[in-house]
């Protein structure tokens, strides 16, 4: 593998990275990654009719009811965030 070679795969990452939020870069906190995994995973539920289903059989729910607990959980899916350390 050349230099030039590494220098364009990482380019392209750091393309994928600005253009999609939950691919995740080097800063990217625990705390972050896991809220990016939580939406990731509810807004798969909510587009995808089938699993949003099966969930409000398993809750005893309606699907529009399970629809919009996921949507409230989307907003803080990990709780708030933790206090920062400024170095």
């Amino acid at each position: 593998m050349q230099a030039s070679d590494r220098f364009n795969i990482n380019s392209q990452l750091e393309h994928l990275q600005a253009k999609y939020v939950g691919t995740g870069h080097a800063d990217l906190t625990r705390f972050e990654w896991a809220v990016n995994i939580h939406r990731d995973s509810y807004a798969s539920y909510v587009g995808h009719y089938p699993i949003l289903a099966y969930f409000a059989v398993a809750e005893n729910e309606s699907i529009g009811r399970e629809r919009y607990n996921f949507m409230q959980k989307m907003l803080l899916p990990c709780g708030l965030p933790p206090e920062r350390e400024d170095d």
